[in-house]
């Protein structure tokens, strides 16, 4: 399946990286943020099917925080990179959180990881928050 992906790094050779691994696998990058509220403000804006989050942005939002601010507004599944992953060693946070790529990761891992959570949020609509308006 193709899905609509946005990239948030903020890292510039990252960003590349993993745009260009995204586009080989058939996927489609619609947006790249590197700070957390432009992340927002993409992901309102572009409704992607998935976010790719780094957990350490520049500026004050950590990747976290702004993953939380986006689901609070629609049910985009977001995948965290982070070259921390020991945070998200216990099931229970990544059942929480979605899942996690340790960075260096290879490309079967990320194909991986965004067929399962476009899979499991694609399933069934029932019980799901239905997506809202941000109050500007």
């Amino acid at each position: 399946m193709q899905a609509r992906i946005l990239i948030v790094e903020d890292e510039s050779i990252v960003q590349l990286d993993l745009q260009r691994r995204l586009e080989r696998l058939g996927h489609s990058v619609v947006g790249i943020a590197s700070k957390g509220d432009e992340a927002i403000s993409k992901a309102l804006e572009l409704k992607p099917d998935v976010v790719i989050m780094d957990v350490r942005l520049e500026g004050a939002m950590d990747g976290i925080e702004a993953a939380r601010r986006i689901r609070e507004h629609q049910r985009t599944p977001v995948i965290y990179v982070t070259a921390y992953a020991s945070i998200f060693d216990d099931l229970a946070q990544q059942a929480v959180f979605g899942p996690c790529l340790s960075k260096p990761f290879r490309t079967t891992e990320l194909e991986s990881a965004i067929t399962r959570v476009v899979t499991r949020d694609g399933e069934s609509d029932e019980g799901k928050p239905k997506e809202t308006t941000p109050e500007i």
